[in-house]
């Protein structure tokens, strides 16, 4: 199967960080809030407003920020 619609084979903790790479094509919200991505890490974060508990939200999240993140409990999925 082609890795880029292949599903998730790992998952980590996902600690936000304004500087920290995650590099999840994917991340599990457990906690509702807003979370707050850079798609790569030269671009500003894009804040995800309200996201339910329980979403999956497939975008590519090359950072997980800490500024505009009140989410938590988040799963990076790789």
């Amino acid at each position: 199967m082609d890795a880029s619609i292949a599903p998730a084979s790992r998952a980590a903790v996902v600690t936000p960080n304004d500087s920290a790479i995650v590099g999840a094509r994917a991340l599990y919200i457990g906690t509702a809030g807003d979370v707050a991505i850079a798609p790569r890490r030269d671009v500003d974060p894009v804040i995800f407003k309200s996201v339910p508990a329980g979403t999956i939200l497939p975008v590519h999240a090359a950072i997980v920020a800490l500024t505009g993140t009140t989410a938590s409990n988040i799963v990076a999925l790789f």
